[in-house]
């Protein structure tokens, strides 16, 4: 009978298992310390109040707009360094006038909210534009450099070789043509156009209160973000008529007037500023969110959306 081999590298059943064991015990340990370190991540609202003054900006008031409505004022912030003709446009039309008494014509379920002249088909009927410019090329990006502020979000994005926010405003960017545009995200403000690229002026807007349509990016010229009011715009009833439009008068809701808050006396203003997206607070806020801590999260993702970081605004400190 032969003798087995013997073998520094054999292992009995009884050291197996051991061995097992303790791998196992080793697993659960790192298991139970990942869990820990994720619970113990500071939450979004954590960071917030630990912020400091520096860590947030006032709205401007030359490019902040307020459409007060029936029940109550949307609060819109115009981006003058990704569209500044357009921005210039909507100015002169707001202190002309022109918005003042139109009305919101349109709400499309998932997609947008839009606002316009109800008679801008009838030529007898339609509101006269006095001082702003009729026609604008379109403004579907803008050439970057180091002075367009740029906060890179760390995850891929389908829709723009880098993504990540600009002043307080989700972006995207291709460095290769040195092109940077806003993001159709939830509560972004555009400029409603025909198929023509120049039909948008600024007489009609719309803003996004569905699930982000990213692909109309660098289709249409976005102008900037409601900062606050989007409960208003969002529970306007839905139109019956193609697209959300709708189809009588009286579903319309009225427009009493937008403003420019710089027109306005100091009293009437809201007061609001916004998280700066150029701070180590505003990184570690999208970091909180990608890896999200506490006791009800299990998997974190490790990833997220350009259009699901919070944007905070809140009433100036």
């Amino acid at each position: 009978m032969r003798r087995p081999l013997k073998s520094k590298h054999f292992t009995t059943p009884f050291v197996a298992c051991a061995l097992l064991g303790t791998l196992g015990l080793l697993q659960n340990q790192y298991a139970v310390a990942a869990e820990a370190k994720a619970k113990a991540k500071p939450a979004m609202a954590d960071l917030i109040k630990a912020s400091s003054a520096s860590d947030w900006r006032a709205l401007d008031p030359e490019n902040t707009l307020y459409m007060e409505l029936e029940k109550g004022r949307v609060v819109m912030e115009l981006a003058p360094n990704f569209a500044p003709n357009h921005a210039a446009n909507i100015k002169a039309l707001i202190r002309e006038g022109y918005f003042n008494g139109l009305a919101i014509v349109r709400s499309q379920e998932n997609y947008v909210v839009q606002w316009a002249d109800p008679d801008d088909e009838n030529p007898a009927k339609k509101r006269e534009v006095k001082t702003a410019r009729k026609n604008l090329d379109p403004e579907f990006t803008v050439r970057y450099d180091k002075k367009l502020p740029f906060t890179r979000l760390p995850d891929v994005d389908g829709y723009a070789p880098q993504v990540g926010y600009a002043n307080g405003f989700p972006a995207g960017r291709d460095p290769k043509n040195g092109t940077a545009w806003l993001a159709h995200c939830y509560a972004a403000v555009g400029v409603a156009r025909g198929n023509e690229s120049n039909s948008g002026d600024g007489t009609s807007l719309y803003v996004i209160t569905g699930q982000a349509p990213r692909q109309l990016d660098r289709n249409i010229t976005v102008i900037g973000r409601v900062m606050q009011g989007m409960e208003l715009l969002t529970t306007t009833p839905r139109g019956k008529g193609a697209l959300g439009f709708y189809e009588k008068p009286e579903e319309m809701t009225p427009i009493k007037a937008i403003r420019i808050a710089a027109d306005m006396p100091e009293t009437e203003r809201s007061k609001l500023e916004i998280i700066r997206t150029d701070t180590p607070t505003f990184k570690a806020i999208v970091e909180a969110q990608r890896n999200r801590g506490g006791d009800w999260y299990k998997v974190p993702a490790g990833h997220i959306d350009l259009c699901n970081v919070p944007i905070v605004v809140r009433p100036k400190q």
